[in-house]
């Protein structure tokens, strides 16, 4: 069981992360809210590299995952500072990361899946984070209303890819 919660869970964390980030930037939710979703959320990514290391590390095609999930956690904790301190720039670099990240990942599974897996889904969702991230930086420099855009637009690409490897795997 615990293996199928590991194949399927970021089908649905993957969304409901970029929800709570655009809710959090909306100013939804409370300071003290997203300081905890980010210790939440850095918890859940040390249990994930701890329990799937030994597969993630054997297996070429989730390799740049695992990368993703390790390098995730210092990412997440920059954005907990940032949250913590007030220090806008910290927060930014955290998901202009977590929007980065997954883009390579996205991007390389793309190249690596069968016609048949559709690996059209991968490449346009990294293009999609890639892009998201870009706009997040420059959003933020602009005043923040390409920001709202770009944080949907990452959340859609992301989603994308993820819910593609689900179903496929």
């Amino acid at each position: 069981m615990l293996r199928a919660v590991r194949a399927t869970a970021p089908a649905g964390l993957v969304p409901l992360a970029w929800g709570f980030a655009l809710a959090a930037h909306l100013g939804a939710l409370s300071t003290r809210t997203v300081l905890i979703g980010h210790g939440v959320m850095t918890a859940l990514l040390v249990a994930f590299a701890a329990l799937s290391w030994r597969e993630m590390r054997g297996d070429p095609a989730l390799r740049p995952w695992l990368g993703v999930v390790v390098a995730g956690v210092p990412v997440t904790l920059a954005g907990a500072y940032g949250v913590a301190t007030g220090a806008e720039t910290m927060a930014v670099v955290a998901v202009a990361g977590w929007l980065l990240l997954p883009a390579v990942a996205l991007v390389d599974t793309g190249r690596r899946v069968p016609d048949g897996d559709r690996p059209w889904s991968y490449t346009v969702g990294g293009a999609l984070s890639a892009v998201a991230a870009l706009g997040v930086v420059v959003g933020t420099a602009a005043g923040g209303t390409l920001t709202v855009g770009a944080l949907v637009l990452g959340g859609v690409g992301q989603t994308v890819g993820i819910v593609a490897a689900v179903v496929t795997y």
